[in-house]
């Protein structure tokens, strides 16, 4: 997601592979002693066909987080490369107060990872090209009775292939082979910012991201809606028209535009200056909720956000800083800082949103400038039983 990048590399999927080749790299990688959980589809089908998996909502109790370490400059990092280690490994830290966080590096580069982020955060290596997360690892999903969870392995392309992504798309068979979670192969692209659940059937995303020429061509509108819901154990899909002006790198997250803040409550981006391109793009999305229920006839509370920094860092102009894109633990909640002075205003706003909650400031200017910020950067691990 940052900017410039060099071109994409070669690509080489994970299904052309096949499981159990995927399964015995990942052990050798990850250096496990035990039976890989990364199992092929046909293993598991038996086991699926029987068990009803949802993904649960951000709020519902984590055992854990996914990150990733970054650590080439040729993806776009460049001479900021230190300087957006020093975020991540800064919210990693303020996650690692309430939650375990895992931290996945480049082979050779988990010491590096380890001096930086500290010992309250746990170290693994394995393949990537980058650290964003919530993107490229799987998308967690546990059974109704919350005893067991899958990790969903949806295809990653680079977010349209722009990027380099031929270790990123591999991601998932390590997670859950170090976690010890079954894998299930989506044949579907999906990055997890596209996508914000309620985890009661509800699932809101932006037609300019998944209609998107570059993921799925050969699926219509309604190909992609009943595949996500099938994948997210879900039963609505509310399709919001845009995500912010100007994100030409993941053509329109939605998790920069809206966040669930409880059952049919969300928080918008909306922009009251009529003079700015989102002004109209933010109506569109507002009026789409106003005028939808959730997947079990609610009408949506929407709590307005209008704070959105923009500022010049390495000589480009930042328009998608989104303070929607936050990580939410049972304790606290992580909000991306710009180094602008709104940041002030939308702190004092998430405090009244969570009273009861430590309202944590992390420093994101650098992820700002690579197209991301917190939430993309985290990936959340369900709690089971």
């Amino acid at each position: 997601m940052s900017l410039p990048r060099t071109p994409r590399m070669p690509h080489l999927s994970r299904r052309a592979l096949g499981g159990a080749a995927l399964s015995a790299a990942a052990a050798a990688l990850l250096g496990s002693g035990r039976a890989v959980a990364a199992t092929s589809t046909e293993e598991t089908t038996a086991k699926e066909n029987t068990t009803v998996f949802r993904a649960p909502a951000e709020w519902e109790a984590h055992s854990g987080c996914v990150m990733a370490w970054p650590w080439d400059p040729a993806v776009g990092w460049g001479g900021l490369l230190r300087d957006v280690q020093a975020e991540i490994a800064g919210i990693a830290r303020e996650i690692a107060r309430f939650e375990s966080v895992l931290m996945v590096a480049e082979p050779g580069h988990g010491d590096a990872a380890r001096t930086r982020c500290g010992s309250t955060v746990t170290v693994i290596e394995y393949p990537i090209n980058d650290c964003w997360t919530r993107d490229t690892g799987p998308v967690f999903a546990v059974d109704a009775g919350k005893t067991q969870k899958i990790g969903l392995d949806f295809r990653f392309n680079g977010w349209g292939e722009k990027y380099p992504y031929d270790k990123d798309d591999l991601l998932p068979v390590g997670v859950c082979d170090h976690l010890g979670v079954q894998r299930k192969a989506i044949d579907m692209v999906l990055e997890g910012g596209a996508v914000i659940t309620d985890g009661q059937g509800t699932l809101i995303t932006t037609e300019e991201c998944l209609l998107h020429p570059s993921r799925n061509p050969s699926m219509t509108r309604a190909e992609i809606e009943a595949a996500l819901l099938a994948a997210y154990g879900a039963s609505k899909v509310v399709w919001l028209p845009y995500g912010l002006h100007n994100d030409d790198i993941t053509n329109g997250h939605v998790d920069l535009v809206a966040a669930y803040l409880g059952p049919a409550k969300i928080l918008l981006h909306t922009q009251p200056d009529a003079t700015s391109p989102n002004h109209a793009r933010m109506a569109a999305n507002k009026a789409v909720l106003d005028n939808a229920t959730d997947a079990r006839g609610r009408r949506f509370e929407i709590v307005e956000l209008h704070h959105q920094p923009h500022y010049r860092h390495n000589g480009l102009l930042v328009e998608t800083f989104s303070y929607t894109n936050y990580y939410e633990t049972s304790g606290s909640v992580v909000v991306p800082l710009s180094g602008e002075p709104v940041d002030t205003l939308a702190l004092a706003q998430f405090r009244t949103l969570f009273p009861t909650r430590e309202v944590i400031g992390a420093p994101a200017r650098t992820l700002g400038w690579g197209g991301g910020g917190v939430h993309c950067v985290t990936q959340h691990i369900p709690k089971t039983l």
